[in-house]
C-alpha cells in the first residue's frame, strides 16, 4: 500500500465515520470482531483500501461507550490506534464513530 493511501486513512474526513452495527442480542454489547469488521468496511468505503482492524474487547451498547483498536495496512509495518465510540442505540442497533489516530503507535 502506498504512503498516500495510508495517509488517507488517518486524514481528517475519517475522524467521524458513522457505522451501524447489527443486533447485539441480550448481552448488550457488540462483539469485538463485529466492531472491527464494521470499522474496516467504513474505512474501505472511504479510501478504497481495506485495512485490518483488531479490537481486543467487546463494545458496550450504550451511548459514549468506547473501545480502542489497532489498524494495520498490508505493506506498512506501522500500527495506528483507532477509537470506536457509540453515538446512539436504537432498538438492537448501535451506531458508532471511528477515529484513527494521526500518528502511528510507538
Amino acid at each position: 500500500m502506498s504512503r498516500r493511501r495510508l495517509r488517507q486513512l488517518v486524514a481528517g474526513p475519517l475522524l467521524a465515520l458513522p457505522l451501524a452495527a447489527c443486533s447485539f442480542g441480550t448481552a448488550d454489547a457488540l462483539p469485538a470482531d463485529e466492531v472491527a469488521e464494521g470499522a474496516e468496511d467504513a474505512l474501505e468505503e472511504q479510501v478504497g483500501v481495506r485495512p485490518d482492524v483488531s479490537c481486543p474487547e467487546d463494545l458496550e451498547a450504550e451511548v459514549d461507550a468506547e473501545t480502542r483498536c489497532t489498524l494495520t495496512v498490508d505493506g506498512d509495518p506501522e500500527e495506528y490506534g483507532v477509537t470506536v465510540t457509540v453515538t446512539s442505540v436504537e432498538d438492537e442497533t448501535a451506531n458508532f464513530d471511528v477515529q484513527v489516530d494521526d500518528e502511528p503507535l510507538e
